[in-house]
């Protein structure tokens, strides 16, 4: 069973990640820093990545934003920590294909599945994308939009 089959787990995570954002801080200058705002939404957001080689040592973000970007960016910290590179890309492919109402393995998501209905209200598809836009940029990879 996926997260995005019980509405009202959906809604428990998004709450407690709006509540108690992960992840919100400033990292050093040892830090890949990235600014993404958006032209749409009051989403003004930096998200900065420490490496160990291809590893994503830390991944932290700051900034202003609504509820479904800073919720995103809560998320998808906790969600890449660890990942290499490439498996934090192929997460932000997944993201994008969620986002697209594309097919896409939800399950690898993890608690980012709970935007699954996001595309329902396409003016908020960019709010939940800006970080993850954030961290292709940070990695080095050309944003798609």
């Amino acid at each position: 069973m996926s997260i995005s089959d019980d509405p009202q787990f959906m809604r428990e995570i998004l709450t407690d990640h709006i509540k108690y954002p992960r992840n919100k801080r400033e990292g050093d200058e040892s830090y890949v820093s990235v600014h993404m705002a958006s032209a749409s939404c009051i989403d003004d957001v930096h998200v900065q990545i420490k490496m160990d080689g291809e590893v994503i040592k830390d991944l932290c973000w700051h900034g202003t934003g609504c509820s479904i970007s800073c919720a995103s960016c809560s998320i998808m910290t906790e969600l890449l920590r660890g990942k290499t590179r490439a498996e934090a890309l192929v997460l932000a492919d997944t993201f994008d294909k969620l986002m697209n109402l594309e097919p896409c393995d939800e399950d690898s998501l993890e608690e980012a599945d709970c935007f699954a209905n996001v595309p329902k209200e396409p003016a908020r598809i960019n709010c939940a994308k800006i970080g993850w836009k954030g961290v292709r940029k940070a990695l080095g990879q050309e944003i798609r939009e």
